[in-house]
């Protein structure tokens, strides 16, 4: 007489540590690159700062239009959420994409979203440029 082995149960992941997005990867990604840049001193501190700055201030916005929407009260318009990211504030767009769940889903949005994140990734890497060649 043969036993069958019972089957094992899987484990379940914990109900409280949340999945991390591939959007707020991405964020974090570009993040640590650029930070990692700074401190080579291979991104000059004026543009990390303005980067940051102005990630700051897209997140704050898409959170302004997140609650706008909420409230049934005047938004922020796509086309300044747009130009913020084209400014290089689309880390931050990404953040609140992912956090506050907003602008993630409509196609047309996203299409000129990530044209203005690669516009401003190919401004940033020829500035890059430009400055290692001017050292």
């Amino acid at each position: 007489m043969s036993r069958r082995a019972t089957p094992r149960k899987r484990a379940k992941p914990a109900a409280d540590a949340p999945a991390l997005s591939p959007r707020t990867a991405l964020a974090l990604l570009v993040a640590g690159m650029l930070l990692g840049c700074t401190v080579a001193g291979w991104l000059p501190a004026w543009l990390a700062s303005w980067l940051l700055l102005v990630s700051l201030w897209t997140f704050g916005a898409y959170w302004r239009d997140k609650r706008a929407a909420i409230r049934a009260q005047p938004r922020v318009s796509e086309r300044r959420l747009q130009v913020l990211a084209l400014l290089g504030g689309w880390p931050g767009a990404l953040f609140a994409q992912s956090l506050l769940h907003h602008k993630n889903r409509k196609v047309s949005f996203q299409q000129v979203f990530w044209v203005c994140a690669a516009a401003n990734a190919a401004c940033t890497l020829a500035l890059l440029r430009a400055f290692s060649a001017a050292a």
